[in-house]
């Protein structure tokens, strides 16, 4: 765990569980110039020491409430030591290491959040995050893109809903659900602008429109661009995953033969796992399409701009198709989505499912739309 901020507090205190949303973080603080490199003095290479007041950037602290899930500390770790890289303070959080970890990361982290001027978080979703937002004073909030899920959070917002992610399924809450009820309520509520209170949504995603009062700020991925790449771009396609089969929406059968329909109409080669992704369907991926298993150690945009990378890029209805041509403008690779076919959804798929997968595919901009592919 990095040291730990000094009396103050930090000004702004951000709170991630993905690499996504941790990348996502430092392209808002790029983008609002909250960066060390303000100061006159060289930008430090590690977090601050305790108590240090450090140089302006310094009063942002990343929280990582870290997942259980292996692959997805993984990049979290690569992220978090990016992220070190540029100056900020990162505290890693074991948030789920066991039954009494949540209460030890909340005591932990109550003063720092009553102390925090700005929060920002990356899942407004999160009943963790839901949690921590009952604790903090701030009156500035801001919601950094978790994927499309912030298409659906704005819309949800607007609409004065109950916060609930689009693939579950619809129907009357769980028990757990209606425990929690109370929080995500009072989250929703102080999600809402007021007089004393504002809500900024950072987002590379095509949001039209936002609750009145609600700040919509573009994200173009310029610290991406300018932090890496230009790639070295070859001549072949590379295919990406998703983890809608592990999501319960699409059948593992449906997705596994349009992988494998996809790679012989474009000749993929490469096929860069989704964190998500189950080793076992991964496996399978392999031996029945040929397809190179890539299990990226980074966000997909930081690979890709990174490179090596596929003249074309492959996608399903995901994120990527709205964050892959703003990481990678300027250069001449294509991305191209294929569009789910309603056959493949799962029984258990939420009603929304369909609607919600063809605006994310409808939406994107800068990218070659496929047909859903079927077996010869």
């Amino acid at each position: 765990m990095s040291p730990r901020a000094g009396s103050a507090g930090p000004h702004t205190l951000a709170f991630v569980e993905s690499p996504v949303q941790l990348l996502n973080v430092l392209e808002w603080a790029h983008a609002h110039a909250l960066r060390p490199e303000q100061s006159s003095a060289p930008a430090p290479v590690a977090a601050p020491a305790r108590g240090a007041a450090g140089p302006p950037g310094a009063g942002l602290t990343l929280v990582v409430l870290s997942p259980n899930d292996p692959m997805t500390r993984g990049q979290l770790r690569r992220m978090a030591d990016l992220a070190r890289d540029e100056g900020y303070e990162v505290r890693w959080e074991e948030a789920r290491g066991g039954t009494s970890a949540p209460f030890q990361t909340i005591g932990g982290l109550a003063p720092l959040l009553r102390r925090a001027h700005r929060i920002v978080m990356g899942d407004p979703f999160s009943r963790y995050v839901q949690l921590l937002l009952s604790i903090t004073r701030a009156r500035d909030l801001v919601v950094v893109d978790d994927g499309t899920a912030t298409m659906e959070f704005v819309a949800q917002l607007a609409r004065g809903e109950r916060l609930v992610r689009w693939h579950r399924r619809g129907g009357r809450p769980g028990p757990r659900d209606l425990l929690f009820a109370p929080v995500s309520s009072a989250a929703r509520r102080r999600l809402t602008p007021s007089g004393s209170r504002s809500v900024e949504v950072f987002s590379s995603m095509p949001i039209d429109s936002a609750p009145e009062g609600v700040r919509l700020t573009s994200n173009d991925f310029s610290w991406t661009r300018a932090r890496f790449g230009p790639p070295r771009i070859t001549k072949g396609a590379d295919l990406v995953g998703t983890s809608l089969v592990e999501t319960g929406v699409v059948d593992p059968d449906h997705y596994l033969e349009a992988v494998r329909n996809l790679a012989k109409t474009h000749g993929a080669t490469r096929y860069f796992a989704h964190r998500r992704e189950s080793t076992e369907k991964l496996h399978r991926l392999a031996v029945e399409t040929g397809l190179e298993i890539v299990r990226p150690d980074l966000p997909l945009e930081l690979i890709a701009r990174r490179g090596p990378i596929g003249r074309t890029i492959l996608s399903f209805p995901s994120t990527v198709v709205h964050t892959l041509p703003l990481a990678l403008a300027g250069t001449e690779v294509r991305v191209a989505v294929c569009d789910i076919d309603p056959a493949w959804l799962t029984e258990s798929a939420s009603p929304r499912a369909q609607g919600f997968l063809s605006g994310v595919t409808g939406t994107a901009r800068d990218v070659h739309r496929l047909s859903a592919v079927t077996s010869a």
